[in-house]
């Protein structure tokens, strides 16, 4: 059998995860080895590995890697315990293929532990661009390391293949956390609020703000002006919270705040995949800076108010105001988003990242790839140079 390596490190990937976790389950060729890190492992975010054993998957390792801070240095020294996590894991075990998704220092670290075993590395969601934050770096870092590209959409295939990555290398997928929109049961707003155990009569305002981790000395003064604005808008409000990222203990502390100064403020510790979609489904509209703004919302014609630099560079349907972070900016956007006129316009919204089989495509790619010098060794490709463009690098210097 082939054993296909997930690498899971936040609840946020694994509800992107989950469609492709359940396509290698069911295969008798395939053997799901699933290696659980970062914020699953840690109570103060919910201690989610919880859910994946809930749901039936097997853990074949845990990989301890967060220290308690958020500093810069806190940061650095998690990737370094996550990469001698990694490599002790898969010592222990060694994968045919290990799948990696998007941008986190989590990731990161197993996809450069597993460099020197060349494990091959099965890169999703790469070639996208959030200009706020290093996770922009790493994403790209990513790919160099990766020998199987997954594209969300067309766009971010032909990054790929600016950054040097062979064509064969390369598949457009979609988003795979949108074929659970098939699979996973929605339920009305008072059902949900029973379920959540929260006093919701009325659609909320959905919250998700993380640290933007090349601002990261402003998160202080940018989560106090969203907060301010949060207060101008009459409106119950959901936080979900931020990630482990630099400084966002100070934002979660912040929203904690918050939350005990207002009866119609609650913060939810993890709503899980069906919960997270029925929040969307039933929700007033989105705020924040999360990728699931970008890429689930508009699945849900669910307007949203994208603050700040996180996202910025990223492909964005027409659900989703920009806006900057003073506070009068951010009511302006929300007051927008919820207006009758602005969600009219959305009657008729396809979300371009959707195509319903994601991860049908990335199994099956997978499964047949074969494992052999050819994938392990990369080659880089050069692009034809433009005519007119420099020809030396003396010209463009």
């Amino acid at each position: 059998m082939r054993a296909i390596g997930v690498v899971t490190v936040a609840r946020s990937d694994y509800g992107i995860y989950l469609s492709i976790l359940r396509q290698i389950a069911r295969r008798p060729g395939l053997r799901l080895h699933l290696f659980v890190s970062g914020m699953h492992l840690a109570p103060e975010f919910g201690l989610t590995v919880r859910t994946i054993e809930a749901d039936g998957f097997e853990v074949a390792d845990r990989i301890e890697m967060l220290v308690s801070s958020d500093t810069p240095e806190g940061i650095s020294k998690s990737m370094g315990l996550g990469t001698i996590g990694f490599a002790q894991a898969f010592a222990r075990s060694r994968p045919d293929l290990l799948c990696v998704l998007g941008d986190r220092f989590e990731m990161h670290a197993a996809a450069v532990a597993a460099l020197p075993f060349r494990i091959p590395v099965a890169h999703i969601h790469g070639g996208e661009i959030t200009e706020g934050a290093i996770d922009n770096a790493l994403r790209h870092s990513l790919t160099r390391l990766s020998h199987l590209h997954f594209a969300s959409l067309p766009e971010y295939a032909r990054r790929l293949l600016q950054m040097g990555e062979e064509p064969w290398r390369i598949t457009v997928s979609g988003a795979p956390s949108l074929d659970n929109l098939a699979s996973v049961e929605r339920v009305g707003l008072s059902e949900l609020a029973a379920s959540l155990d929260l006093p919701l009569t009325r659609p909320p305002l959905l919250v998700t703000f993380h640290p933007v981790t090349l601002e990261y000395d402003q998160a202080d003064a940018q989560v106090a002006e969203l907060l301010h604005a949060l207060r101008a808008v009459d409106a119950p409000v959901v936080f979900t919270l931020p990630n482990a990222d630099t400084s966002g203990r100070l934002v979660a502390r912040r929203i904690a705040e918050f939350v005990r100064s207002r009866q119609d403020a609650f913060l939810v510790e993890n709503l899980g995949t069906g919960a997270y979609f029925s929040m969307m489904a039933n929700a007033l509209a989105m705020v924040g800076n999360s990728s699931s703004g970008i890429i689930e919302a508009a699945s849900f014609r669910l307007p949203v108010v994208d603050i700040g630099s996180r996202q910025r560079g990223r492909v964005k349907p027409v659900n989703v105001i920009e806006c900057g972070y003073p506070r009068e900016e951010i009511v302006g956007a929300i007051r927008r988003a919820v207006s009758e006129e602005f969600r009219k316009r959305l009657d008729a919204l396809v979300n371009p990242y959707e195509t319903g089989h994601a991860a049908e495509v990335i199994v099956d790619r997978l499964e047949a790839v074969d494992l052999d010098e050819r994938l392990v060794v990369k080659r880089f490709i050069d692009l034809p140079v433009p005519v007119g463009a420099p020809a030396t690098f003396d010209e463009v210097a």
